[in-house]
Parts: C-alpha cells; sequence; structure tokens
C-alpha cells in the first residue's frame, strides 16, 4: 500500500527505473572488512571482552561500487588488489553484483588490503585500514578508462587510494565533460586544483569543516562550511549528518532535507552508500534535492543491518521507504 501511494506521488522515472543507461565508473579501494562486535569501544590500552567475530567485503570504493549496482545504476570499478585469496573473494564478490572489474589490477606479491572495525552497541564504530595494493593504484591505470566517459556519466571517488590518482581521474572526466562525486574520507588536505572539478562533494560534518578551515562549535558551522568549499570552486556540497539528514548547499540554494528514523546497527558505510545511491540518481538526471533524498534513504537502510557492502539496500528498498515517507508526511496514507 505504501509503495502503491508513492508510485502515485512520484515521477514514472523515479518508480519505473532509469530511464537511459548511464555509466558509473568508482575509482577506489577494495578492502576485506574482519568485525568484531563488542558492548563498548576499547579505551587506548583496554581490553574489551564477549564480541562476536565475521568478515565482509569492503573498501570505500567497492563499497560505494556496490551500493551502486544495488540502487540500479551500470557501475564499473577501477581498483587494485593483491593477488591473493582475499583478493580473488573480492573479485568473485563484485563480479557476483553485477559490477565491471575489467580495469581492477591484480598486483603481485602485495596483499589485498584490510580493515579492522569495532563496532558498539549503538552502531558506533573504530577502523583501522592496511591499505596493501589499494595504495598501489597509479594515473595511468585509471586516465583510460574514465576517458572514455561522455558527458552522461558520473565518475565516483574517495581518498583511500593516491591522491595524484584521484586528481587524474577527476581531470579526466571534466576533460570529457562527465559529472564527479567526491567523497572526502578519509579527511586529509586536497590540493586547490581538485575541488573545482567536483561537482557533488559527499563529506560528513568533520570532513567539511576540515576541508573548509571552519569550527563545528560555530552557530552557523554547516552554512560557514558549504559556503567556504563553494568558495574554492565545487559545484555542490552534500554533508551528510545521520539522522538529522543531509545539507544541501549550491550558489543558489540552501537547504536541509530531514533524515530518516530507523534502529541503527551498524554505521560501517553509511557514507559510502549515500554517495553510490547518489551517483545513480544523478546518472538518471535527477534534480539535486530528489538525488539527495534517494541517497539518504539508501543509507538510513545500511545502518539498520551489519557490515558496508551487505547492508547496501536493493532499488526496491530504497523506494518503498522513500513512499512511506513521503506518504507519512503528506497524510496520503500512514497516519
Amino acid at each position: 500500500m505504501l509503495v502503491l501511494a508513492f508510485f502515485r506521488l512520484e515521477s514514472e522515472r523515479l518508480v519505473a527505473g532509469p530511464v537511459r543507461s548511464a555509466q558509473i565508473i568508482v575509482v577506489g579501494s577494495a578492502n576485506t572488512d574482519l568485525f568484531v562486535r563488542v558492548p563498548t569501544l576499547p579505551r587506548p590500552g583496554e581490553t574489551v571482552s564477549g564480541g562476536t567475530f565475521f568478515t565482509a567485503r569492503g573498501g570505500k570504493g567497492a563499497n560505494q561500487a556496490v551500493a551502486a549496482a544495488r540502487a540500479g545504476g551500470s557501475v564499473a570499478l577501477i581498483a587494485c588488489l593483491g593477488d591473493d585469496a582475499l583478493g580473488d573473494e573480492t573479485l568473485a564478490a563484485l563480479t557476483a553484483e553485477g559490477i565491471a572489474v575489467h580495469a581492477v589490477h591484480r598486483v603481485p606479491d602485495t596483499p589485498s588490503g584490510v580493515a579492522l572495525i569495532l563496532v558498539d552497541e549503538r552502531g558506533e564504530n573504530s577502523i583501522a585500514v592496511a591499505p596493501g595494493a589499494n595504495a598501489l593504484l597509479t594515473p595511468a591505470q585509471v586516465v583510460p578508462s574514465v576517458e572514455r566517459l561522455s558527458p552522461m556519466d558520473v565518475l565516483v571517488a574517495q581518498l583511500e587510494t593516491p591522491l595524484e590518482t584521484v586528481l587524474a581521474a577527476a581531470r579526466t572526466a571534466n576533460r570529457v565533460g562527465a559529472r564527479v562525486i567526491l567523497n572526502p574520507a578519509p579527511a586529509r588536505t586536497l590540493p586547490d586544483e581538485l575541488l573545482p572539478l567536483v561537482s557533488v562533494l559527499t563529506p560528513n560534518e568533520t570532513e567539511a569543516a576540515r576541508l573548509a578551515g571552519t569550527s563545528l562549535d560555530k552557530e552557523h558551522a554547516l552554512e560557514d562550511a558549504a559556503t567556504a568549499l563553494l568558495q574554492r570552486g565545487v559545484g555542490a556540497v552534500a554533508i551528510t549528518l545521520g539522522a538529522d539528514g543531509v545539507y544541501v548547499a549550491t550558489t543558489g540554494r540552501r537547504e536541509l532535507i530531514s533524515g530518516h528514523r530507523v534502529e541503527t546497527r551498524d554505521t560501517t558505510g553509511a557514507g559510502d552508500v549515500f554517495t553510490g545511491a547518489l551517483a545513480v540518481a544523478l546518472a538518471e538526471e535527477m534534480p539535486l534535492g530528489e538525488a539527495v533524498r534517494f541517497a539518504n534513504a539508501a543509507a538510513a537502510l545500511s545502518v539498520t543491518r551489519d557490515g558496508a557492502q551487505p547492508a547496501a539496500p536493493r532499488r526496491a528498498e530504497i523506494l518503498e521507504l522513500l513512499g512511506a515517507s513521503r506518504a507519512g508526511s503528506d497524510g496520503i496514507v500512514g497516519r
């Protein structure tokens, strides 16, 4: 009933699926995540016992590629894996998701990337990453694939691979007219040349403040950070705020898009799910506000589940949550 109500309220394009086949290329990392769920995150020097252990596929690049593929996108990943068992398993998992892996490179005598992740009872996490082969992704491995993008297409990047490679990919995407989404995590100082190449930047509020050189303690912290980033040349900023939603800013618009009330289990990879789903929405030519709502619903669903890639929702689930939210707010159904 909720989904049917949403079908009536939203455009046929959004509900029925993509109206054309735009390509999404993700340049980034691919890891194996090793999780321990614990009652509380340990302090320095403290051992916390009683946890449960599980493994999952991860890495910000692979997370975003899986999120985009499950949200309905046509996705290729450019990454480096070690020539090891973990690399074999990662490649098989990506292929099973329908992601093109012809530009995933295998590096001999180098381990694949690994992340060690602790998750507490509130869903908060602490992460340590050994990048392995991810640190060896080069501009030469990236540029030929990005050169084949068209103005309809979208490039997605993060900061778990060498910065020179991210910059080369963004330069190339701009040269061919493709849009660039940059998730600036893990946070680091970025060259002035990079931000003007970015169509949409997707930081969390801590990353936004660091990049902008502003303080989170000020009354208008989000506005100040967004203004500074726009002045540095970014096309649009979507600052993710967890349950509080997303603050969206362009030169002509400021809007706080509300979040969804869900029971949080694990926040690992939520920002990646947001970014991957946003790429799909923009590839389908949704307006920015509509695209952010689509991505925000995907991220909300992901935090109700364990892991990064395993938690990424399917398109039908995203649409159902959007339908339920719209129905409740408009009074069509759900009250």
